[in-house]
Parts: C-alpha cells; sequence; structure tokens
C-alpha cells in the first residue's frame, strides 16, 4: 500500500485553523480572542511570505518538483486560496461577533459615522496633535513613480473628486497608515460606563477632507490595501564579501521582494483596484484576497482591554524551581543532581541567574552560548558582555539566518564581538537551530563544565508564552559530547563520535529509525512497544513511512503535534495504531519530548528538531538523553496530562476537521496548560513542607 500524506502546507492551514477556532470559542475571554485572531492573521502573512511564495516560483519551474511539496506547486496555490478565501470571510463574520459582545459590555468599537459631537472633538485634536505630522499622502496617477509598498504596513488607497466633474476631476492618493509610529486603536475619553476604541484608519477617514483641503476637493473615498512580498532570502555568492555583509544586503532586498498577496476592501472601486494592481506588476490572480474594511489584524494582538479583568486571561505567574530559588549558587546544586525547567510554568529567570554567576564568579573560565533568537532587549547579552569585561572567555555561536531575525541576531552579534567575544557566524549551508550553553569552571579538582540543552531558544520574552523544557546538567557523559559540538562550530571538519547525544544532519535521523525499527522488532515478537512523539512538525516523508510501517507491526504511536503534521493517523491497514492530536490554548506548545519504549527500558529525549527533513539534514540539532528518573518522571507526567486533555486538544485526522477531543463519560475536565502549572504548583508546595 503506498503511503498516504497531507501536503505539508494544507497541513499548516489546518493549523492556522485552529489557532481561529480560539477566536471563535466564547468560553475564551472577549479580548483574548481579538488576540488569536491577530495570532491567526500574523501567521498567515508569514505563511504567504514564506511558504505561498516559494511554491510561486516552484509552479514557474517547468520540471515536476511535486515530491518536494507533496502536490503540483500549482495545484497546491488553488487549494491554498480557495481554504484563505472561505477563511477570510470567517474572519470577518468573527470579528463582528465579537464586536457585538463586546458592545454588550459596554465596550464600543465606533468609526468616522458615528462619533458623537465630544468623540468628534477628540478625535479631530487627536489627528491634527498626533496623526497629521505623520501622513504624506502620494498623488500616484501623477506621480513619475509609484511608491514602494511595504509588506508590514497597510495603506489607504483614496478617490478624490468633485462634485459634478466625477470623470476630469477624479483623482487617486496613496497613505501609509502610520501604526509604526502610532497604535492602531485608540481609545476614547469614558463616557459614564461606557468605553469606545476607534482604529487609527477611522480618525484618518474623519478627516480625510481636511488633509486634501489644499487641493480643493469636494469628497474622498479610503479603501485599504495591503500587500505581501516574498521573504526568502537570496544570498549572493560574492567571495569578497563576508557573511554579515551577504546577510544584512539580503534582508535589505527582502524588503523590495515580488508581491505575492494584495489584500483590498471589497468595496474598492474597479478603476482604482486596477491601476493599482497594474503599478506593483502582481502577476498571479491566485495573489488577490477580497476583505473587508480592515486589514493587518494582527494588529488585534495588541488590542486594548478597557473592559474589565474577565476579558483576558488570567496569566499566573512562573514558578521559581524548589532547588533553584533559594540557592546561593546554582552551581552547586546543578553539580549534585540534573535540573529540568519548564517554561513557562517555571520562570526563564533560573537561565538569567545562571548566567550572571558565571559572569561574576572567578573560577567560571568560559561560556559558550548557541543564539538563534533572542530578545529584543536581551539581559543575556548585557550579561555576556559583563562576563567579558570581568575576563571570561566568551563564544557565541549566532545563527545569522534565523527567519526574519536577522538583523537583531547581526546586532547583538556585533555588540558581542566589540567587547571581544569569540563570534561564530554559523556554519555555511547549515543553519544552527540547536540550544546549547556550555560553562566551564575551574573547581578543586580540576575543571568542571556545566551544561544547558534546551527545546527553545534563549529568550526572556518568548520564555513568558511559549512552552519549552531545559535540561541543565555536569554529567560528563553530556557536557563532553557538549564539548564536540563546540569544536565542530569551531572546525567543521570536526564532527566527533557521539554516545549520548543525537546530532543532525550526522546521526540524528540514523539513530531515531534505528529506535523505531527495534519498536517493530518487539512488537513482533509479542512485546510491549511504543512510542510517544510531542513535536511542532512532522512532515518528513520517510520517517512518517517508518511510523507507518510500526503501526503496522502493532506498535502503539501517539502523538502530540501543534503545527504541521503530514502523516494520516487511523488509516486502514496503515496506521490505525497511531492517534493525534493537537493542543492549541493561551501557551505555544513549542516543547520537543520523544519516548520510545524501548523493551521497557524507555529512552525518554528533549529535543531542539521537528521531524521535518530541513531539521534532521539541513539544520545543526541536538537531541539530550534524560537519564535521571525523576526528571523522567516529570516528563512523563507532562505527557500524560497533554494526552488527557479534552479541553484544548483536536484530534488530526484524515478529514482534518480540527473537532476537539471530548471527554468520555465520568472523566474530568482536563486543560493540559493549566494542569501543568498546577503539577508544577504542587510539587513548589510539596518540596516547602518538607
Amino acid at each position: 500500500m503506498k503511503p498516504k500524506y497531507i501536503p505539508r502546507d494544507i497541513s499548516w492551514l489546518s493549523f492556522n485553523e485552529r489557532v481561529f477556532q480560539e477566536a471563535t470559542d466564547d468560553t475564551v475571554p472577549l479580548v483574548e480572542r481579538m488576540k488569536f485572531l491577530g495570532i491567526f492573521s500574523s501567521n498567515l502573512d508569514e505563511f504567504f511570505r514564506v511558504r505561498v511564495a516559494t511554491l510561486g516560483r516552484l509552479a514557474e519551474v517547468k520540471k515536476d518538483v511535486s515530491e518536494f511539496v507533496g502536490e503540483n506547486p500549482a495545484k497546491l496555490l488553488r487549494q491554498i486560496h480557495k481554504k484563505v478565501l472561505d477563511q477570510q470571510e470567517k474572519v470577518e463574520n468573527v470579528y463582528h461577533s465579537i464586536v457585538k459582545e463586546l458592545a454588550a459590555n459596554k465596550v464600543f468599537i465606533v468609526d468616522e459615522k458615528n462619533l458623537n459631537k465630544e468623540q468628534s472633538a477628540f478625535v479631530l485634536k487627536y489627528f491634527h496633535d498626533n496623526v497629521l505630522p505623520t501622513l504624506a499622502p502620494v498623488m500616484i496617477e501623477t506621480a513619475p513613480n509609484f511608491p514602494y509598498l511595504n509588506d508590514k504596513s497597510i495603506y489607504f488607497a483614496v478617490k478624490l473628486f468633485r462634485k459634478g466633474e466625477l470623470k476630469k476631476g477624479m483623482k487617486y492618493a496613496l497613505i501609509h497608515i502610520p501604526t509604526d509610529v502610532l497604535p492602531r486603536f485608540v481609545v476614547l475619553p469614558r463616557q459614564g460606563e461606557s468605553r469606545s476604541i476607534i482604529f487609527l484608519d477611522n480618525v484618518i477617514r474623519f478627516c480625510l477632507n481636511e488633509l486634501f483641503a489644499v487641493i480643493e476637493i469636494d469628497h474622498a473615498e479610503a479603501y485599504t490595501i495591503k500587500l505581501t512580498r516574498d521573504a526568502e532570502l537570496d544570498i549572493d555568492q560574492d567571495l569578497s564579501k563576508s557573511i554579515v555583509e551577504k546577510i544584512e544586503k539580503s534582508v535589505k532586498e527582502r524588503k523590495k521582494g515580488d508581491p505575492v498577496r494584495l489584500v483590498y476592501d471589497r468595496e474598492i472601486p474597479k478603476d482604482l483596484l486596477d491601476f493599482i494592481i497594474k503599478k506593483i506588476k502582481l502577476k498571479r490572480s491566485l495573489s488577490l484576497i477580497p476583505g473587508g474594511r480592515y486589514h493587518n489584524f494582527r494588529d488585534f494582538i495588541n488590542f486594548p482591554n478597557v473592559g474589565n479583568k474577565e476579558f483576558l486571561y488570567n496569566y499566573p505567574a512562573p514558578l521559581p524551581h524548589p532547588e533553584l530559588s533559594k540557592a546561593k549558587s546554582l552551581f552547586s546544586v546543578v553539580k549534585k543532581k540534573d535540573i529540568l525547567l519548564c517554561y513557562p510554568y517555571q520562570s526563564f529567570t533560573h537561565i538569567i541567574d545562571l548566567l550572571r554567576e558565571a559572569s561574576i564568579d572567578p573560577k567560571v573560565t568560559s561560556i559558550k552560548m548557541t543564539w538563534y533568537r533572542l530578545a529584543k532587549k536581551s539581559s543575556i547579552a548585557y550579561i555576556l558582555a559583563n562576563a567579558l569585561k570581568n575576563g571570561k572567555s566568551v563564544t557565541i555561536v549566532v545563527e545569522l539566518q534565523a527567519r526574519f531575525d536577522e538583523e537583531a541576531n547581526i546586532y547583538w552579534a556585533n555588540q558581542l564581538k566589540e567587547e571581544g567575544a569569540e563570534v561564530i557566524y554559523g556554519i555555511s549551508g547549515l543553519k544552527v537551530h540547536s540550544k546549547l550553553l556550555l560553562i566551564t569552571r575551574q573547581e578543586a579538582n580540576g575543571p568542571v563544565m556545566y551544561g544547558h540543552i534546551g527545546t527553545g531558544n534563549f529568550n526572556e520574552d518568548t520564555a513568558r508564552f511559549y512552552s519549552d523544557c531545559t535540561l541543565l546538567t555536569a554529567d560528563k557523559r553530556i557536557t563532553g559530547e557538549i564539548v564536540k559540538v563546540f569544536h565542530f562550530y569551531s572546525n567543521n571538519f570536526k564532527i566527533g563520535n557521539y554516545d549520548h547525544l543525537l546530532v543532525s544532519p550526522f546521526f540524528m535521523r540514523k539513530k531515531f529509525m534505528k529506535f523505531i525499527s527495534k519498536e517493530i522488532k518487539n512488537a513482533e515478537e509479542g512485546k510491549e512497544a511504543y512510542i510517544i512523539l510531542k513535536l511542532n512538525s512532522i512532515v518528513d516523508s520517510e520517517m512518517i513511512k517508518k511510523l507507518y510501517m510500526a503501526s503496522q507491526a502493532g506498535v502503539k504511536i501517539k502523538l502530540i503535534v501543534r503545527s504541521n503534521c503530514s502523516l494520516i493517523p487511523g488509516l486502514k491497514g496503515m496506521s490505525e495504531n497511531i492517534e493525534a492530536v493537537s493542543i492549541v490554548d493561551k501557551y505555544l506548545e513549542h516543547a520537543r519530548i520523544i519516548i520510545f519504549c524501548n523493551g521497557g527500558d524507555e529512552r525518554i529525549y528533549l529535543t531542539s528538531a521537528d521531524w521535518m527533513y530541513r531539521n534532521l539534514d539541513l539544520r545543526n540539532e541536538i537531541a539530550v538523553p534524560i537519564y535521571d528518573k525523576k526528571i523522567r518522571d516529570k516528563l512523563k507526567k507532562i505527557i500524560d496530562i497533554q494526552l488527557h486533555d479534552n479541553t484544548k486538544a483536536r484530534i488530526l485526522d484524515e478529514k482534518q476537521e480540527n473537532k476537539y477531543k471530548p471527554a468520555l463519560p465520568g472523566e474530568k475536565k482536563v486543560r493540559a496548560q493549566d494542569d501543568i502549572y498546577a503539577y508544577f504548583k504542587g510539587r513548589l508546595r510539596a518540596h516547602k513542607t518538607q
């Protein structure tokens, strides 16, 4: 039987549908529902900038490239277009539904047509004081060159005319809506118990005639447009340039990428729309997406809460780790035993504290780290700069091609380099996606190494909203092999041999295939055999095919997959022993945890790698085995809670209907993210009473 797969891009759209479901769920607080509309929109923007742009290029290739994307690219583009149009209509309906519910709670979203006298006066003053200085309309029908459209911005396409001269006096203008310097939402003064919010768009609409008073127009109509551009980096091959120079140039060129999508107000006059399409040289009809009055719903991520606390989730404060919070020295704790940290349930501050201690500890001689995505105001970067001033040797492996974070990574790399750090700019042809930290400390019996291997980035911002796991260890079996990985970063010819870590692109795929084969063998011999995978994505056809073989052999397989899942569970004769769910909730599921039965002696790994071709063959990723029994039990408890989620878990299947996993008769309600926090809180409480 030929293996069946869901194309990666179709599967991704199904994932984003799950994000959208959170906006439709009336048990989700109202402002949080607005935020999920924003996340859905932001996701879709990146999807078009990266995946749809790639498919567009592939569709122009004459050769058959379907094996690379799981389907004929042109056919995929048509499917995507149809799905996105359907989603666009749903988004508009849900938005208006939320607006009505806010109004029922005395929070009103008003437009330029329904302002009362006091509100009109406020908006007019706000426009003159704050908005007008940022506006510079372009008369596009007479401009020598059509203005460049930034793909992160929204614009007004404006039609201007005089009464009685609709043809002769008609003019076109373009206005950049300045959401980069002003908030998208303006909160109007409170009136009694009511609160009102107006879009920045509508503030400008309210004052359009004033804006164009100098050209004596009688009437103006404004329609929102939004352009999305190809975000792929084209790295030039000029050998005289450094990799940093090439990336910097490519990031600048990205901003001028080819248009891949134009979203527009469906009420826009045809003549104005045709004029814009011609000017921006939009090639494909499938790139045209009619929408409503408002675009860039991603701004809804910052929708203001002017109501009550019930409009927002309760995000409990991250818990301190029971053994790290009171320790005078974190090194003394980690030296005695491995430590597991799970964010956002537990505090990322412990990592900041560990680095701060390392930066001032006279016994610490060196600090080595991998950087993929740092926080915008990174405490880690500042601490490492101080470590250099304190005489520590600091080595940073910076991945310059972390998509959309290239500029920030270059900035921080330059800052540390100026302070004297050794900066390694990744590896040619291989993204460094591992999450490694290695601290060397000179102690009584010689140097002792302390290691960090995690599933998420060294980023204190995302650690509050991404669920990730980190292992801190002084186990020589692990730290000795982390040393080999850093040697590889310094000298790409020294790959090294590894008995404990799984390292891609060299050994990880082969090892995972071997582990699956053992489960197959045990199942065929009548022994217990199972595999549990918690990943962000499973799209690698070779790994999926192997899981299908395991299922057919009787191996019980359970998957928790947040995003792309090309594997199809529950197919008769192919994947009957595979079950899959996806959890979308207030935190973004990001941890990767892998468990193999291994004849009763379980293999448990934390890893930075998803099961995608790029992770296994085109990136440097690390999977670390968990040897400490208590940590193994904690990870299994987390997995068990997630497998029993019957509140936010969706069933993944061939139909991609994203049905919620129901509670069985007599089964208590389980919401994994809340229950995992309660689990760690209970452990903290128990530790305090010991």
